[in-house]
């Protein structure tokens, strides 16, 4: 798993892609933040990973659950089935 740390002065740091192999967490939409907001996490993993994880659980399921990439940002639901579809997506679906 790896972190694609930001760089001094924000300047580009050569890294290309998305960073899918960069660590998450899944965690439940309303489980309220707060300082212990990182201990609330149901799984760990890498981005892919997480996606593919979330993208098998039922549709109904799915508005449950965010995922937060390490350093980044949070992934909604209808973010992360984007992620998904997109065509660079390491663990394809074997449709």
């Amino acid at each position: 798993m790896t972190t694609h740390p930001s760089t001094f002065a924000a300047e580009p740091s050569g890294e290309q892609g998305f960073g899918w192999d960069d660590g998450a967490t899944l965690h439940r939409r309303e489980d309220g933040g707060g300082v212990f907001h990182g201990f609330k996490a149901i799984r760990h993993g890498t981005v892919a990973e997480l996606a593919r994880y979330f993208a098998n659980l039922p549709a109904a399921e799915r508005g449950h659950y965010m995922i937060e990439k390490a350093g980044d940002r949070q992934y909604q639901p209808h973010e992360i089935m984007a992620l998904v579809q997109r065509p660079d997506f390491p663990l394809r679906f074997d449709d």
